[in-house]
This record gives structure tokens, sequence and C-alpha cells, in this order.
């Protein structure tokens, strides 16, 4: 049988972004080279164990676990730029806002928005914020375009709960599930996924089937 790969013993660095939701950027993430884990949650408040019902002075959030030696963190803010609308007037729960962890992401962050101000006529209304307590939303939102293919999750021996939330396996197929990677991406990493014949053609046909769609969340 093979190994599947949930965990991945590398040194990460962590990332942090809220773009108008969740549940795509999740599956985007999962998919991009260099992500080891991702979770969704809320950040950005003060009030204290927010919840999706009750968010407070919260926005959605996702928090990523990536290896620099695959992807730089620059890198990841493009994909952050290309896979929202900066301009957007929403509600805080559905903000831009790109939360630093350090004082090199935070000059990224600002040179990167200068350059993506340049391309719009309408102003960007991404904030660039510190990183403070992530608080993990409920298990079901976590992989949520995983979620709803609870074959994949009980064939690579998952189920709603912590483990999705730090299975690198578990991030990579929440991107690929809804065509985010693209099919060469994954037909050159399936062996190193540790995934059966079956659970692998699965996964492929539904790559094919979605490649190129735009999610809505």
């Amino acid at each position: 049988m093979a190994f599947l790969l949930h965990d991945v013993d590398v040194n990460t660095k962590k990332a942090t972004f809220a773009m108008a939701c969740f549940w795509e950027p999740d599956a985007i993430y999962g998919a991009q080279k260099g992500v080891i884990r991702t979770k969704v949650g809320y950040s950005g408040g003060k009030k204290e164990n927010p919840t999706y019902k009750d968010l407070g002075d919260h926005t959605e959030t996702i928090d990523i676990d990536y290896d620099p030696k695959e992807v730089t963190y620059r890198e990841l803010l493009d994909v952050f730029w290309k896979n929202h609308n900066p301009t957007a007037k929403t509600t805080l729960q559905y903000a831009s806002i790109i939360f630093y962890h350090d004082e090199e992401q935070k000059k990224l962050a600002e040179a990167t928005l200068t350059e993506e101000a340049k391309k719009h006529s309408d102003p960007i209304l991404t904030k660039i914020l510190p990183a403070t307590t992530f608080h993990d939303a409920e298990d079901y939102h976590q992989k949520y375009r995983l979620q709803q293919h609870p074959s994949l999750l009980k064939a690579i021996n998952l189920e709603p709960g912590p483990k999705v939330k730090s299975s690198h396996l578990a991030a990579r197929l929440n991107g690929y599930v809804v065509g985010k990677g693209g099919v060469a991406q994954f037909e050159a990493e399936v062996k190193k996924l540790g995934l059966d014949e079956n659970t692998a053609k699965i996964v492929q046909d539904l790559v094919v089937k979605n490649e190129g769609r735009q999610l809505v969340c």
C-alpha cells in the first residue's frame, strides 16, 4: 500500500491573507507549489472565540504554512492579488487584508500594493496589518471543497476534524478537486502523494472536468 502523504517534515514559514472569503483561497493555495498546510479561520479583531455566526470584528482568513525553499512570499502575494478584487467594497467579514508576520513580509506587501494600484482605476482597499491571533474556523469549513467528496476523504483515511487541517494531502486534494493546479501538476506529484490507482483516477477526472472554472465562495 502506498504511503499517504499527510505529514511533510520541513521547516516552514507562515503567510496569512484575507481575500473576500475563505473557501476559494483554501483551494487555490492548497494546490500552490510549496504550500505544506492550509487552514481557514478568523483574524484581525478583538472579539474572543469568534464563530462563523458571530464573527464580531474579525475577517474570514486563510493561514498558510509554506516551504520557503519551494515558493517565495512574493509568489504567494502574486496569488493573493490575482485571485480576488482588491478594489471591491465589502463588509469587514469579507475584507481584503494582508496580515504580515515580519518586517520583510510587510515591505513586500507594501511594494506589491503599490504595483497593484497602477493596474486599477479604482482605489485599492486592501489593508496591510500585523498578524494577530488566528482563530480556527469550524471543522465543516476546513477543506470545504474536498469535504463535498466524502468518499475521497474516506479513501485517504480522513474525516472532518483536526487532521484535515494539518494534512498536506488534504490541502492538495482540496485544490485539485476543483481544478486548481491543473492536470500536469497533479500527474507530476500523484505518486508522491501516495494515492492508489482508483483514487488517483477519481481526482484526475475532477481536475480535468474543473480546470479553468471560476470558483464562487
